[in-house]
């Protein structure tokens, strides 16, 4: 497990996804917290919801149409 406290460990995070590095690094040197940025243009630009299921993530809609059904 990864703190996303460094602007270096941020960048490297980022770009381990694949984000080009002028989106990762406006990214990583913003002086917001967490709770800032999480609705950002440059947050919600980068990291979206197929780029999230690419990786892996289980969305809660998804999973409760599974069991629903």
């Amino acid at each position: 497990m990864y703190i996303w406290k460094r602007v270096r460990t941020r960048y490297a995070m980022l770009r381990m996804p694949g984000l080009d590095h002028n989106k990762a690094f406006m990214f990583a040197c913003t002086r917001k917290g967490y709770w800032r940025i999480a609705n950002s243009h440059i947050f919600t630009t980068t990291i979206t919801n197929a780029r999230l299921k690419q990786a892996g993530y289980t969305f809660f809609s998804d999973y409760y149409k599974a069991v629903a059904a």
